[in-house]
């Protein structure tokens, strides 16, 4: 019984991560399209928060790489590559989302450089997430 609930319990977690990732999604997808006419479909609204909720859902908690010792003791210092991609994925992804909505709420109208860095910034936290998420599954 206690198993099945901690199931549960991990499923609903990753959905509520994969409905943060697509909120996030549309966020970024609201200020992209109001800057750039081309991109005020619903096609691009749905395709960004598809890809957010992919990467949150992926990229957020994967599994870790256990560590060993070496002979003497001493831990193996090698680098978990899903981990860092993983971790620099969210804080891109994140920040962009958090960017969006306060030049959203402040009614500020950004220069198309900075709405082009934002998105930059979604799109390769994101496929980093996907990355990352992808990587550490595969390994298992």
């Amino acid at each position: 019984m206690q198993t099945r609930v901690r199931k549960v319990a991990h499923v609903l977690e990753r959905l509520g991560l994969a409905m943060a990732g697509a909120a996030s999604g549309l966020f970024v997808a609201a200020l992209v399209g109001t800057s750039h006419s081309a991109l005020t479909n619903q096609a691009f609204l749905l395709l960004m928060m598809i890809g957010g909720a992919v990467g949150f859902y992926l990229g957020i908690d994967t599994p870790p790489h256990p560590l060993t010792a070496s002979k003497d003791g001493a831990w193996v210092g090698k680098i978990d590559t899903p981990e860092l991609l993983s971790a620099i994925g969210t804080f891109l992804a994140a920040f962009s989302a958090f960017a969006c909505v306060g030049v959203i709420v402040l009614r500020h109208d950004p220069h198309l450089v900075w709405i082009s860095m934002i998105m930059a910034g979604w799109v390769v936290g994101v496929s980093m997430q996907i990355i990352a998420g992808t990587i550490a599954r595969l390994r298992r």
